[in-house]
């Protein structure tokens, strides 16, 4: 946000940084701790560890450089800690417009050159949209319709990674890190949002996280509403049908032995036109946004159901005017009476962790870390979480009809000629 009086902002920048400083440790790293938030709300081509030395420290830059890189990269402080007390700060901040609605699951993909660099591997990175050599990390964010915050972030480590001793010794990964999918660490965070007494919201996920049906079960168990992405193919019972076989779980035959199966598609495809309506849900950039959908209560089918614990949710379904099929599919928990808009509304508020990977890597660096250990790219991500932070609590301070960007932070002039790595002009 560019606010006309800066001595205010970095007032209350300095108060939120004294407020993280409680749970940092030592005293000596409150100094590295100012500096290093500060590059990162600071503008700037690269928010990597020299850049910022510079830009924070232009007169003694080399020493600089090395605090900052033992701060991030080596210090033992709890990335737990810190993440609580940005939660304790900026949390009321996001509740003046209204208390938490979602829990948003989400990973974000960060390419990498070489394979030393900690988790890095050839997957799926959603910045390419393809397969590529990258990091990838698991978070999970609380949310409501004004803003956003991440509250848990891990990184995903590949099968290959965990049993590689001598790599894993390098990179510095505790030894009680293990194998764990994607939805794991995704369940995992669930399960410590409920421990920790998180504000309850409806868990919101893709269908990337969605289609694993332990998952869902999970939330269930644990009493976490889901809206949940599910691919087509998603086998089910239509109303007024179910299981046959009420004695044993359900196994991977599928239609085989449950020939009332049929898939989401099916299902689609077979309402009639009085099912679907067009529903608007929020305002977009240049109009509101709407699409058409449907929904109807279904049970859904998966390996190892019980069938005695089976209960209806809803099957949304959008299908936009002019598509051949339908595109998108959602399950869902919320409750039977709930209105359509609503049900509608928390599919597409998962936009918000759309919005917050865009400003942690646009504004504050996330993936600009260029170490290759675990508590590096942790206390990184920690770090631009803080950042993000502020800018977040920062924009809950403009009214309405004021500018909705960054909060600005004055810079120190850098050195003459000074070019940070990574940057087009020092190549």
């Amino acid at each position: 946000m560019s606010l006309n009086d800066h001595g205010k902002v970095e007032a209350r920048f300095a108060v939120y940084v004294d407020g993280l400083s409680s749970v940092i440790g030592h005293a000596r790293r409150t100094r590295q701790l100012r500096d290093y938030c500060t590059g990162l709300v600071l503008p700037g081509e690269r928010k990597s560890v020299e850049p910022m030395a510079a830009r924070t420290a232009p007169e003694r830059t080399a020493a600089q450089h090395q605090s900052l890189l033992h701060f991030v990269g080596l210090a033992t402080w709890s990335d737990e800690d810190v993440l609580a007390k940005v939660r304790e700060m900026v949390l009321p901040a996001i509740e003046k417009d209204g208390p938490i609605e979602a829990w948003i699951i989400d990973d974000t993909a960060f390419p990498k050159q070489g394979k030393h660099s900690v988790g890095v591997h050839h997957q799926y990175c959603g910045q390419l949209g393809k397969q590529a050599n990258c990091q990838v990390a698991v978070s999970l964010s609380i949310a409501n319709h004004a803003a956003s915050l991440p509250v848990a972030y891990r990184l995903y480590l590949p099968q290959d990674w965990t049993k590689d001793r001598a790599r894993r010794k390098k990179a510095g990964v505790p030894k009680e890190i293990k194998f764990k999918t994607k939805p794991e660490i995704a369940l995992e965070q669930i399960h410590w949002a409920c421990e920790a007494g998180l504000p309850r919201g409806v868990a919101l996920m893709d269908t990337a996280y969605g289609r694993d049906s332990r998952l869902r079960e999970g939330m269930t168990e644990l009493g976490v509403t889901y809206v949940a992405g599910i691919l087509p193919d998603t086998l089910m019972w239509r109303p007024g049908t179910g299981p046959r076989r009420m004695d044993k779980p359900l196994n991977n035959t599928g239609r085989r032995d449950e020939p009332d199966l049929i898939s989401a598609k099916e299902v689609a495809l077979g309402l009639p036109k009085r099912a679907w309506r067009t529903v608007t849900w929020r305002e977009g950039s240049a109009d509101q946004l709407s699409s058409r959908f449907a929904r109807v209560r279904v049970r859904v089918g998966y390996n190892k159901l019980i069938p005695e614990k089976l209960s209806p949710e809803w099957l949304l379904i959008e299908w936009p005017e002019g598509e051949k099929e339908p595109t998108k599919y959602c399950l869902s928990t919320l409750p039977e009476d709930v209105n359509f808009q609503r049900l509608v509304d928390f599919a597409k508020l998962r936009w918000r962790i759309e919005r917050d990977y865009q400003e942690l890597k646009q504004e504050v660096g996330l993936g600009h870390y260029e170490g290759r250990g675990w508590r590096g790219f942790h206390h990184h991500a920690t770090l631009c979480i803080a950042a993000y932070g502020f800018l977040v609590a920062e924009q809950a301070t403009i009214p309405p009809s004021g500018p909705r960007s960054a909060a600005s932070v004055k810079a120190p002039c850098l050195p003459d000629g000074y070019r940070p790595r990574g940057s087009p002009l020092a190549a």
